[in-house]
C-alpha cells in the first residue's frame, strides 16, 4: 500500500481508490475517473470561502440547518444498519463507533439550533431519501456493501471536518463546538494515523472476484449519491437566496448570487465532496 498521496489542488487530484487500497478490495478502472472529476469541480472554489467568512457577518444557520438534517439522516441509517451487522465478516473490522460514530453529533448540533423538539423540524431533499433508501436495503440484503459507504463518508468527514468546523464556527460567530459538533472526532487524536489502521483493516476483508466487483460498484453509486444530495441541496439554497433578494421569476439564472449564499454553497460543496473521499488519502 502506497504512502498518502500530496494533494495539490482540487481540480489536478484524480484519486484512484486502487493506490491506497489492496487491489485484492477495490480497483477503480478508468471510465469511473468522471465521478472524481464532477466532484473535485464542485469544490474549485472552496480555497475563496475562508476569505469570505473573514471578510463577512455571514448569516448560515438555514444552509447549515439543511445540511445537518441530511447529514442526520444520511448516518442514521448508515450507522444503525452498521450496528445491526457489527458482527457480519465484512463489517466487523471497520466497525469503529466509539471514533468514528456522528449520530449524536448531529444530534446536538440539531437540538443547538432547533431546541428539545429539533426531530419535528427535520427536512431533507428527495436525494436524502433515496441515499438512506440504499443504505437500508443494502443494510438488510448485503451487509459488507456497507463498507463502501462507511469509507467514503467517515474518512472524508475526518480529513476535512476539522477545517471546515473552524471555517463554520468563525463565520457564525459560535462559541466552543456548539452547533459544529459533527465537525469534530475527539476519539481519533491522530485522524493521519486512524486512517491508517482503517485502511488496513478494510484490506483484511476477504472478497470474490463477483464481491471486489460487487464493491466498486457500491464505491461509485456512493459518489453518485452524495452529488444527488448536494446538488438537491444547491437547488434548494439557491431557491432560498433568490426569494430573500427579489422575485425569483425576475432573476436571471446562474445570476450572482450573495456572499451568504456563496460561503452555505460553499461549505455544502466541501463536505460533498470531502466526504466522497477527494482528500480522505
Amino acid at each position: 500500500m502506497n504512502q498518502k498521496t500530496q494533494v495539490q489542488t482540487p481540480l489536478s487530484t484524480i484519486v484512484s481508490l486502487s493506490k491506497t487500497l489492496n487491489p485484492k478490495l477495490l480497483q477503480v478502472d478508468c471510465s469511473y475517473k468522471s465521478l472524481w472529476i464532477r466532484a473535485s469541480e464542485k469544490c474549485c472554489k472552496c480555497s475563496f470561502y475562508e476569505e469570505v467568512a473573514k471578510k463577512e457577518e455571514l448569516e448560515m444557520s438555514l444552509p447549515l440547518q439543511l445540511l445537518l438534517c441530511s447529514l442526520y439522516e444520511i448516518y442514521k441509517a448508515m450507522e444503525e444498519e452498521l450496528d445491526k451487522n457489527l458482527s457480519h465478516p465484512g463489517v466487523a473490522p471497520i466497525y469503529f463507533p466509539q471514533e468514528l460514530a456522528r449520530l449524536e453529533a448531529l444530534e446536538r448540533d440539531l437540538g443547538y439550533f432547533f431546541g428539545p423538539e429539533w426531530q419535528k423540524r427535520i427536512t431533507v431533499p428527495a436525494a436524502t431519501h433515496i441515499y438512506t433508501q440504499r443504505l437500508r436495503k443494502i443494510g438488510k440484503e448485503n451487509p459488507k456493501l456497507l463498507v463502501a459507504h462507511a469509507y467514503t463518508r467517515y474518512l472524508g468527514d475526518l480529513s476535512g471536518g476539522q477545517v471546515l468546523g473552524r471555517i463554520t464556527q468563525k463565520a457564525m460567530g459560535l462559541k466552543d463546538d456548539r452547533g459544529v459538533s459533527f465537525f469534530s472526532f475527539p476519539g481519533v487524536p491522530s485522524p493521519n494515523r486512524f486512517k491508517q489502521l482503517y485502511r488496513s483493516r478494510m484490506n483484511s476483508i476477504e472478497l470474490s472476484k463477483e464481491e471486489r466487483e460487487e464493491m466498486l460498484e457500491e464505491a461509485v453509486r456512493a459518489f453518485e449519491l452524495n452529488i444527488k444530495v448536494f446538488n438537491d441541496l444547491q437547488r434548494i439554497l439557491s431557491v432560498t437566496d433568490a426569494s430573500e433578494n427579489q422575485d425569483v421569476s425576475e432573476r436571471k439564472p446562474n445570476a450572482g448570487f450573495s456572499p451568504v449564499f456563496q460561503f452555505a454553497v460553499g461549505v455544502c460543496v466541501a463536505l460533498a465532496t470531502l466526504g466522497m473521499g477527494i482528500y480522505a488519502f
